[in-house]
């Protein structure tokens, strides 16, 4: 466990685990630096400190292809990466200075309701 419920992101973390207890990992990342402000992992495999820095970096390309096309007032709300047995969804809060990262297994969780829980967290998260 590395998050403390003492803070908004740890607080975030929480939540979301407690509303999904099946998923893999969670992380409420810095765009900036691409340190997890708060992670879990359910498991023992899956470093999501490390995802978030790897992660930071698809949210950091989007970002300039979207300045590249001239993309204005479009905003990034999610990026959806599917594996075989995974979603993996990145949901950027804070004008894009922060995202929550989100790993689940595509058989035991439904996209949107994965959706909807971490969209709970946006106010908190601000």
């Amino acid at each position: 466990m590395a998050y403390s419920t003492s803070n908004a992101a740890g607080q975030a973390v929480q939540n979301i685990i407690d509303q999904l207890p099946q998923l893999v990992a969670i992380a409420v990342v810095d765009v900036q630096s691409g340190m997890a402000l708060a992670s879990h992992s359910n498991s023992p495999t899956f470093n999501p400190e490390t995802a978030a820095a790897y992660n930071t970096e698809v949210v950091k390309q989007k970002q300039k292809a979207m300045t590249a096309l001239k993309l204005q007032g479009e905003i990034i709300d999610d990026i959806l990466i599917t594996l075989t047995n995974q979603l993996h969804l990145i949901n950027l809060i804070d004008n894009g200075k922060k995202f929550v990262y989100l790993v689940v297994n595509s058989r035991d969780t439904n996209l949107a309701i994965a959706r909807d829980v971490v969209r709970q967290q946006m106010d908190l998260l601000k």
